[in-house]
């Protein structure tokens, strides 16, 4: 039965989630702070202040959920941004009964020994993990005292088209697919997850449709997990090129850089993400709720831009 969704944020994951959910045959309105930008097709789009408890409960009159696909375009200003939306967003739910579906990130866990799985502890340490444990624990109390309904997906670093600077491999696509060199945070050689955004989306529209799975955190499907290296060189390969040089950014290049950019400053708390291996499981959501992962040959090819 068709039913209206509010997605509040109109970044990859956002537009991605609109598309699943207009494609389910659902009423989408698509929020976010303009109104403007790519446009979904199916799906109405709105300008909307997410921190306005008014605005979002306006939004969400006779939805069945909202959609947090919130993403602060500045890094370094998230313990400013991040709180007023979250608590926008949770009196919004309560006010009108919607489900409060969460679109996330890995940073809650911190530096983990071994693959992050479900039911691991929130226990980093750093200003954005500790943020973003907040918010989970803040929804997930609400849920557990009856005044919302909630569920969150987890997802690791994002690929997939028109992610562009927001994912740390599509923003060396272009330069990679011209054959030159590229640079990249930490090292190269690390095993690391990677979540095409269409995959986080067709998580996010499946738990918000099952009841048994709210109340939990869940991870998106995600493929096994690939260098630096060896993603760069599987989107040059994805698009009939040679791979490219792959080298690390100099650690002294991004502490002098730190001295003059605010988000290069910040990136020092993630930086162990691309030092050690990080890696997702995302087992539950396949034997659960039988999401698979896109296969990874098709994530390089949509990264690419084919």
């Amino acid at each position: 039965m068709p039913e209206k969704h509010l997605v509040v944020g109109a970044g990859p994951v956002g537009r991605a989630t609109a598309e699943q959910l207009v494609l389910a045959g659902h009423e989408v309105i698509l929020a976010s702070r303009s109104g403007t930008g790519p446009e979904v097709s199916g799906a109405t789009r709105i300008a909307l202040d997410a921190a306005d408890v008014e605005q979002v409960t306006k939004a969400a009159e006779g939805a069945r959920a909202i959609f947090n696909c919130v993403n602060p375009p500045a890094y370094d200003k998230w313990e400013a941004m991040w709180p007023p939306i979250a608590a926008a967003l949770l009196e919004a739910a309560e006010r009108t009964g919607a489900l409060l579906v969460t679109a996330s990130n890995l940073y809650a866990y911190g530096p983990v020994d071994g693959p992050m799985v479900e039911g691991m502890p929130d226990s980093g340490e750093g200003k954005k993990a500790r943020l973003r444990a907040t918010m989970w624990a803040d929804a997930l109390a609400a849920h557990q005292d009856g005044r919302i309904r909630a569920v969150e997906v987890r997802a690791s670093d994002y690929m997939g088209p028109d992610v562009g600077d927001n994912g740390h491999i599509p923003r060396l696509v272009p330069r990679a697919l011209a054959g030159k060199p590229v640079r990249v945070l930490g090292s190269p050689d690390q095993a690391h997850s990677w979540t095409d955004v269409l995959d986080m989306a067709r998580a996010l529209v499946a738990v918000a449709a099952r009841e048994d799975s709210w109340g939990r955190v869940w991870h998106a499907p995600t493929n096994p997990p690939r260098t630096q290296r060896e993603a760069v060189a599987d989107v040059c390969r994805a698009a009939g090129r040679e791979p490219v040089e792959v080298k690390a950014y100099p650690k002294a290049m991004l502490t002098l850089g730190g001295l003059m950019s605010p988000t290069l400053r910040e990136l020092k708390e993630t930086a162990y993400q691309f030092e050690r291996p990080y890696v997702l499981d995302s087992g539950a959501i396949s034997r659960e709720l039988g999401l698979e992962p896109t296969p990874w040959d098709e994530v390089c090819r949509r990264t690419a831009g084919l």
